[in-house]
């Protein structure tokens, strides 16, 4: 049994440091959207050592073994996965989104937001419908979810856009508590 041990530790390392690697690779790649380069670099270097100490131990011996290959490519499905839930914990940057209530809930709703500490700009416009107010309202991406929950809870049927927003300036966040 103990003959195993070095091969099993080989396959475990393989998946264990490609998850590694490609968690890294989802958060260079977030640090690269939201203009932090210098993070990006540092964290680059960490991804790429790790890989080709990966990919290393899988070429090592020949590539006659296909357990180093599944090993390989299950750590890299799962560090997308892992990589995936880090970034959305971290929630770094703002987002952006566009609201286009019911006429008769504009007011209302509006009011609601900005007692939840949210800054919004009403616009007017003309949709197929007439005319229409669109509010603005530049959210940090930790704050999607409470906002989600407002525009669900209170206005459900609102029309409702999300986007990334790259770089901002200035603006009004709600405050944590206690501040």
């Amino acid at each position: 049994m103990e003959q195993w041990y070095p091969i099993i530790f080989s396959y475990l390392f393989i998946f264990i440091a490609r998850v590694a690697d490609m968690s890294l690779d989802v958060l260079r790649i977030l640090m690269l959207m939201r203009d932090r380069r210098v993070w990006a670099a540092v964290i680059g270097f960490f991804e790429v050592s790790i890989f080709v100490l990966a990919l290393n131990e899988v070429l090592k011996g020949g590539m006659d073994d296909p357990v180093k290959i599944i090993a390989y490519a299950g750590g890299f499905a799962m560090g997308n996965y892992v990589g995936s839930v880090i970034e959305s914990k971290l929630a770094i940057g703002f987002l952006s989104v566009h609201i286009i209530p019911p006429r008769e809930m504009v007011e209302e709703f509006t009011r609601l937001m900005r007692d939840e500490g949210f800054g919004i700009t009403a616009v007017q416009g003309c949709g197929r419908d007439g005319e229409r107010t669109m509010l603005f309202v530049m959210i940090k991406r930790k704050d999607l979810n409470k906002a989600l929950n407002l525009i669900n809870c209170h206005c459900p049927n609102a029309f409702f856009n999300v986007s990334d927003a790259r770089r901002i300036h200035g603006g009004v966040f709600p405050m944590k508590k206690g501040k």
